[in-house]
């Protein structure tokens, strides 16, 4: 290999890049129709939907927790993996026959349970397949194909929509066509990840906060962790994103096109997160994130018509490329040799976050309208950006 050219991606961590394109595109061929599903056929209402997405969170974040201990053990990631992956394959489909709304909502939080098992030790298997130098990269390209998959499954449900292929129920019933697919690839991934020697494993890196046990809840947070979870506290959730776009006059018919939209943004610019995090630093890209966010949410309160909801929410796919990637290459180096801990304590703890975030901002959403929760987000992401360039300049720490 030439001197400076830079080194190929494991053959494992391409593997769970498609993994994860395939299971998000059976995940996304669902997701949008939920919400019609329940309220348009099963007769639910907006509490409902509120309880769906509450009990899935919550319900990933406590497991994330328990998952992220039992994969500091080599031995467990593979069987966690798979079986999380099984889990979210064979329940998906039988919503397409559930006959009540609160069917649906525990199928939806078994599902998530399987998110929440092969979440933290597929992270911590990526981050010792890799080299440090290039976790960025890796976790760019993981986070990219699987905002690539949410792209493509809404696309198939509104053509079998819009073409009178299928019903709402034969679509989400669909989905394991590739739930078979993923499942095969995961099997593989985990089996060649068995060669695999640890050899991008490292200790935590001098001057950075160690992570702290997954179980070890009582001790303090590292502060790069407390700053994510704080982003994630005051971060407005998609859906809410969705309904103030909704307000401003897109169709709720065209909604799947514009969520495959800003998953092509998504998808696009994590690859650019991962480049950057790798070049600049994790915390740096982070930093911008927050900061590309924060002007973002403002734009959103002040948006008027139906075309201005479309030019924010696409620019809000940015978001997600500058923050996923380089979080997850952070939480990496501050893993050390206890890589499952790290990520089970990252995906739990930002699990809460978005759950009570997501909780608060609904009620000011609510209350006070659409405008007054956009503007506390992004007043939010203010705070937080400025606190943290004040934090970095009186103590920084490397990592």
């Amino acid at each position: 290999m030439p001197r400076g050219a830079p080194s190929p991606l494991p053959r494992q961590v391409k593997l769970f890049g498609w993994v994860s394109l395939l299971n998000d595109f059976a995940s996304e061929m669902i997701y949008p129709l939920l919400p019609a599903f329940v309220t348009g056929v099963l007769g639910g209402g907006a509490g409902v939907l509120g309880a769906l997405d509450g009990a899935a969170e919550f319900a990933a974040a406590v497991v994330k927790l328990g998952a992220g201990r039992l994969a500091d053990r080599a031995r467990w990631r593979g069987p966690l993996i798979v079986v999380g992956y099984f889990t979210a394959v064979v329940v998906r489909p039988v919503i397409a026959v559930t006959g009540a709304a609160w069917q649906v909502i525990g199928l939806r939080v078994v599902d998530r349970l399987g998110k929440g098992l092969r979440t933290p030790p597929r992270d911590a298997l990526i981050a010792d397949a890799t080299p440090a130098v290039l976790r960025g990269r890796a976790f760019g390209l993981q986070r990219g194909m699987d905002h690539a998959g949410a792209v493509l499954g809404p696309i198939l449900a509104w053509w079998l929509l819009a073409s009178g292929s299928a019903n709402v129920r034969a679509v989400i019933g669909a989905s394991i066509v590739p739930g078979v697919l993923v499942l095969a690839l995961a099997m593989w991934a985990v089996r060649d990840g068995a060669a695999t020697d640890g050899k991008g494993r490292q200790r935590a890196a001098s001057g950075s906060e160690p992570m702290p046990h997954s179980a070890a809840l009582s001790r303090p947070l590292p502060p790069p962790l407390l700053a994510i979870s704080a982003f994630y506290l005051l971060r407005m959730p998609d859906t809410l994103i969705i309904l103030r776009s909704q307000q401003l006059g897109v169709p709720v018919a065209v909604v799947p096109l514009l969520w495959a939209a800003v998953h092509v943004v998504r998808s696009s610019s994590s690859f650019l997160g991962g480049w950057a995090s790798d070049r600049l630093g994790p915390r740096q890209t982070m930093w911008l994130g927050w900061l590309v966010y924060a002007i973002l949410a403002v734009g959103m309160a002040r948006a008027g018509t139906a075309a201005a909801a479309w030019g924010w929410f696409l620019a809000f796919g940015l978001v997600a490329g500058l923050t996923e990637s380089p979080e997850r290459a952070l939480v990496a180096r501050l893993g050390g040799a206890r890589q499952g801990s790290g990520f089970g304590l990252y995906h739990g703890v930002t699990g809460f976050a978005a759950l009570v975030g997501g909780v608060t901002l609904g009620a000011v959403f609510q209350r006070y309208g659409a405008s007054a929760a956009f503007v506390a987000s992004g007043m939010g992401g203010l705070v937080l950006v400025v606190a943290w360039s004040v934090l970095e300049r009186v103590g920084p720490a490397r990592v």
